[in-house]
């Protein structure tokens, strides 16, 4: 295998505000600046932007792309203000301001939804955001029911995806996950979306019981200017293994090239699998990892921008064409 460069750039800052610190690795291609959209990703709560380790690169080749480690999460310093929404928010505008990003696209997943619709509600003149596996559902709206959803969900997630949200909430720890949880409970997002003037597309996995089609129906009926899809055989974490389908559901929303409602399938949307594996690329993939996750728990920021750099050439060579 050749061992030119990839043309793929990441690159890890920090953006404070409040004494608060997010953590922006920022993901370019070649053809990212021919006058894209940005993306700007937030995640879920307790995980990290290794979550979109796949829909990243293939958002990047259309635009720039800002995924946030939130205070608290991915071995980010945690915050001295209550976790709501609300401060989650903050941080996010903070990262718009620090980048001069006037209109880009905002896409959360899980909790992320909730941030970005508070984002959204501030900033009318953001035009599009995609909220992927949104939550809570109203109807259910207690822990235990929740957490047997989010095990009714997981038991269709990969093991690879598995060991990235393990990894992702033992950087979290169990005191702050927790503080974090009962502000994600008590959000309203159908009654949040109504002061939503941006295009909404909603996505969710046809095996996410923690975000039902009857809940999409209602968000659809709340927010001002929404589409909803589901991909077959996905469940809560479509934004990885999953993540071709909601890139191509992404740039269909912005190009306004997609219908009210839909179901895209599982092949179309699936992660493919690697053009070109050996073990010295899986065991490069996991050593680069295990040093993004160290690097992260001793607060080694400048080890974290190298694992990650490294972890995105690697995967570059294993799914490129040739």
């Amino acid at each position: 295998m050749s061992a030119e460069p990839a043309p793929i750039d990441v690159t890890v800052d920090s953006v404070e505000r409040g004494g608060a610190k997010t953590r922006v690795t920022r993901v370019r291609t070649p053809s990212s600046g021919d006058g894209g959209r940005s993306f700007v990703l937030v995640a879920g709560i307790g995980v990290a932007a290794t979550y979109f380790e796949f829909l990243a690169p293939a958002l990047a080749m259309h635009g720039e792309v800002f995924a946030l480690d939130l205070p608290g999460f991915a071995g980010v310093p945690r915050p001295h203000e209550q976790p709501t929404a609300a401060f989650f928010a903050d941080q996010v505008e903070a990262v718009l301001d620090h980048h001069a990003l006037q209109n880009p696209v905002l896409i959360g997943h899980s909790m992320g939804t909730q941030v970005v619709t508070e984002v959204l509600r501030r900033r009318p003149t953001i035009s599009h955001a995609v909220l992927v596996s949104p939550v809570i559902n109203e109807a259910e709206r207690a822990v235990p029911v929740q957490a047997v959803r989010f095990l009714q969900s997981a038991a269709h997630e990969t093991v690879h995806l598995a060991l990235t949200a393990v990894s992702a909430y033992i950087l979290c720890g169990v005191v702050y996950f927790l503080t974090v949880l009962p502000h994600m409970m008590r959000y309203r997002i159908s009654e949040r979306l109504r002061g939503v003037s941006a295009h909404v597309l909603l996505i969710r996995g046809e095996f996410d019981r923690t975000s039902p089609r009857r809940f999409h129906s209602r968000l659809v009926t709340a927010a001002p200017r929404a589409r909803r899809w589901e991909i077959e055989g996905a469940a809560h974490s479509i934004i990885n293994g999953h993540a071709v389908g909601v890139a191509a559901l992404t740039m269909r929303h912005l190009g306004d090239d997609l219908a009210d409602r839909g179901r895209m399938s599982s092949e179309e949307a699936e992660v493919p699998p690697i053009r070109h594996a050996d073990l010295a690329m899986i065991l490069g993939a996991l050593a680069s990892r295990v040093a993004e996750w160290f690097s992260a728990l001793h607060g080694d920021e400048k080890g974290v921008a190298r694992a990650k750099a490294e972890h995105a050439r690697l995967l570059w060579r294993a799914y490129r064409r040739s």
